[in-house]
């Protein structure tokens, strides 16, 4: 296990705040941690090493995988999680700022993970909690339509794993696919992806859904190879990953712009298979819609079960990383 080589993490926030070491890290110290969930006696020391904390999970936007993820990490750790899934239910329904109601969380708890459609409300928290007397550490779990850290932290995870180990992710084409304007996880992997040379970006999309242009100056600038197109077929058949991802429309205001878009060109199906490579892995953070034929789950290129489940094990360790307990996990215990 290597030595502890970058800055601790006050808060988990954003992609661009993990370089190559902590990513590596991330990486050991998630395969150590599975090993101990393969007994009874390595279980029931994960669980003893947060019994004294509390966790609070405010989910105020919604959510399947990220929250039973987050939830089950929790418990893996020992702590109990208590939750906000509607700020309806809460003291914000009497008029109450967000501000207030997450300060008023912090008090009584020891973390907070938090998923809202807010765009930049974990920041805007993190800072506000740093000048109180009672400080707590903030995840980022899904803010608006910009940033999801730890999804793109289990996607780096998977990909590692897919490819067999931490570097052979470098001079790989990834090839992300869907509504990339709108789409937190492609913002927050491709941010990560710069951190391994020789790494090549392709966004396949319609016009509509391409990528923002602050992410696009941010590949420009971090000197990272990158293609724009609308050629599906074409990319899938270069790419050593694809990424899929749904139509992100809870962002339409109601107005129903997405419908509007053909994205018929843009789905994954079983009958285009034979166009990827061999050891092609094909990924997407789900929920899934047509852009993804269920017909692939068969395929042993197909990991985002894998990938959805591995979500739950990297969620484990950045927990441990922020309460500062994975340190007793690297020991040699089992």
């Amino acid at each position: 296990m290597p030595d502890l080589v970058f800055d601790r993490p006050k808060h988990i926030l954003s992609a661009g705040q993990f370089d190559r070491p902590f990513l590596d890290y991330i990486y050991e110290l998630t395969n150590t941690i599975r090993k101990y969930d393969k007994s009874k006696d390595g279980l029931q020391y994960l669980q003893s090493l947060l019994t004294h904390r509390r966790a609070m999970l405010y989910f105020t936007q919604p959510s399947t995988r990220t929250f039973m993820s987050f939830q089950a990490a929790c418990h893996i750790l020992g702590m109990k999680p208590s939750e906000i899934r509607d700020s309806s239910t809460s003291s914000e329904r009497k008029g109450e700022s967000i501000e207030d109601s997450l300060r008023t969380f912090a008090s009584y708890v020891d973390l907070i993970i938090m998923r809202s459609p807010v765009a930049g409300l974990s920041d805007r928290m993190a800072c506000l909690l740093d000048e109180t007397p009672r400080p707590v550490p903030i995840i980022n779990a899904g803010s608006g339509p910009d940033e999801h850290p730890t999804q793109s932290i289990l996607d780096i995870y998977t990909l590692q794993r897919s490819f067999k180990s931490a570097s052979a992710i470098e001079n790989k084409t990834i090839c992300m696919v869907g509504d990339l304007k709108r789409g937190r996880t492609i913002r927050s992997l491709s941010r990560l992806l710069t951190n391994y040379p020789g790494v090549k970006l392709l966004f396949v999309s319609p016009p509509e859904f391409k990528i923002e242009d602050d992410l696009r100056q941010f590949l420009l600038k971090s000197k990272i190879s990158f293609d724009e197109t609308t050629n599906f077929l074409d990319a899938i058949g270069t790419a050593d990953a694809i990424y899929m991802t749904r139509v992100q429309d809870e962002y339409d205001l109601g107005l129903g712009d997405s419908k509007r878009v053909d994205t018929s060109k843009y789905a994954l199906k079983y009958q285009h298979l034979p166009l990827l490579k061999q050891e092609c892995v094909i990924m997407h953070p789900l929920p899934r819609r047509s852009e993804l034929d269920p017909a692939i789950d068969i395929d042993p290129r197909a990991k985002y079960w894998r990938q959805e489940r591995n979500g739950m094990w990297t969620r484990v360790a950045l927990i441990t990383i922020l309460m500062g307990v994975d340190q007793h996990i690297v020991l040699p215990r089992l």
